[in-house]
């Protein structure tokens, strides 16, 4: 590896909210992030039957990049015992009692470039950073992404968009909820148009990989949609929420007026039998010649 980046504990998080400075990142940095983010990656594990759909065998080192709390990495080094794991973020959020010997976090900003040598890594795991990559940064974010991907090796990137669209059927409340969002993240930069969630195969294939595979996901949010949907819609409530001060700061509501917005958006999930749109896609690096 090029350099060696030590684990950096996030310190205690009390009171307000935690956001980053100087990053385009809207979600805050906090425990209530924490709790939501694991709770997502267990929405998603049930979503896709497992923690990623690209066709790896037995890899020698994966990479979580934006790894959060870690949690998916920690299962893949679970998963793929002789594996080296490292999950990649810009602070270690949660810090694991007994992870296991062949996980390790680094910290790091993807658009900095990764801390590692080209060619490293069999498997490399992007997902759901929509809202912290600026759009015009994509490109370059998925070359090097390739960079250090083996020869052989597959990337698999995961997305959503904060567009509105992404929720169909969408009611009134929630149009007008998703597009303040929106509006906040064009603001810095970020997708607000869900561009970067259908250009996932194009990044991969202008970055020269083979074998691209798009898969189309739809998840039920709300109670109509049974477990899968109830939890889902709590994934989407705690992640609105969580941004309901910046989005009523910027746009001259109270904080109180959003979280209503919200509300009536939950009672439109359910009344409209709403879906939310992912995507997945993943490729692999060709072989050396």
């Amino acid at each position: 590896m090029r350099r060696s980046v030590g684990e950096v504990a996030l310190p205690r998080l009390r009171g307000h909210r935690r956001y980053l400075d100087e990053q385009p990142y809207l979600l805050p940095k906090d425990l209530g992030e924490v709790n939501r983010l694991d709770f997502q990656h267990y929405v998603l594990r049930t979503l896709l039957r497992g923690n990623y759909l690209a066709p790896i065998e037995q890899p020698r080192r994966i990479l979580d990049v934006g790894c959060g709390t870690g949690q998916w990495a920690i299962e893949l080094a679970q998963q793929f015992p002789q594996a080296e794991v490292i999950g990649l973020d810009l602070l270690q959020v949660k810090v694991s009692s007994s992870p296991p010997a062949n996980y390790r976090f680094v910290k790091g900003d993807v658009l900095d470039g990764l801390p590692f040598e080209s060619n490293w890594f069999d498997f490399v795991h992007q997902r759901l950073l929509f809202l912290a990559i600026p759009l015009s940064a994509w490109p370059g974010v998925v070359q090097e992404l390739v960079r250090v991907t083996s020869p052989g090796g597959w990337i698999e990137l995961v997305e959503g968009s904060s567009s509105s669209s992404n929720f169909a059927p969408a009611g009134p409340a929630t149009q007008q909820l998703i597009g303040l969002i929106g509006q906040l993240a064009a603001l810095r930069g970020l997708d607000s148009e869900g561009q970067v969630m259908r250009s996932l195969d194009r990044y991969l294939l202008e970055a020269g990989l083979i074998n691209v595979q798009r898969y189309p996901i739809e998840i039920p949010v709300g109670e109509w949609g049974g477990r899968l949907g109830s939890l889902m819609a709590i994934d989407v409530c705690e992640g609105i929420k969580a941004i309901s001060a910046p989005v009523a700061a910027r746009f001259g509501l109270s904080e109180q007026e959003v979280l209503d917005l919200l509300d009536q958006a939950n009672h439109e999930w359910n009344e409209l039998r709403t879906s939310y749109s992912l995507a997945v896609a993943c490729a692999q690096k060709p072989a050396a010649s």
